[in-house]
């Protein structure tokens, strides 16, 4: 096997950025579509992320598929540690203390301790999804004009005669 194949994957991811970035807008609707979706990544609306997006991105006449792939900024390797991140920020910055499993499990319990967890985890997520949107527009705005001039190479084929 040549030692081209090896690299399948991070080619194939390349080819994707490029087609991304060589989109036929204009690099401020994807950039503001990006960073749409990177927002709505930061929520904590797991689940519903991508048809929020779409619906917000469409509302507002915003790239759909750049807000749909901003959206996978949660995904279920990341979420874990993006949510712990914006709770204990939002309890921190709120003066919480951190959520403790209740004594009995009845439904005011339960109730009780959703807010708990809710209020500093929106309120943290709010931060965090302002501060990554302005970050996303901003890097998005300057990469795409650079993206859509990279060269992908073609791969190598084997000559007539001589095995790979």
């Amino acid at each position: 096997m040549g030692k081209w194949r090896r690299w399948n994957y991070i080619r194939q991811a390349k080819l994707n950025l490029v087609r991304f970035a060589r989109m036929r807008e204009e690099p401020d609707d994807v950039a503001k579509g990006l960073a749409l979706g990177i927002f709505i990544g930061m929520t904590p609306t797991f689940g519903f992320q991508m048809l929020i997006a779409i619906f917000l991105a469409a509302l507002l006449k915003e790239n759909k598929l750049a807000a749909a792939l901003g959206v996978w900024i949660t995904n279920p390797l990341t979420a874990p540690f993006i949510y712990a991140l914006e709770y204990e920020s939002g309890r921190f910055l709120l003066g919480m203390e951190r959520a403790r499993l209740p004594q009995e499990l009845t439904f005011s319990a339960l109730g009780h301790l959703g807010m708990d967890v809710m209020l500093p985890l929106w309120f943290g997520s709010l931060i965090y999804g302002i501060l990554c949107a302005g970050l996303t527009y901003a890097v998005t705005l300057r990469f795409i004009p650079l993206v859509k001039t990279w060269r992908i190479p073609r791969w190598p084929r084997p000559r007539k005669g001589r095995k790979p």
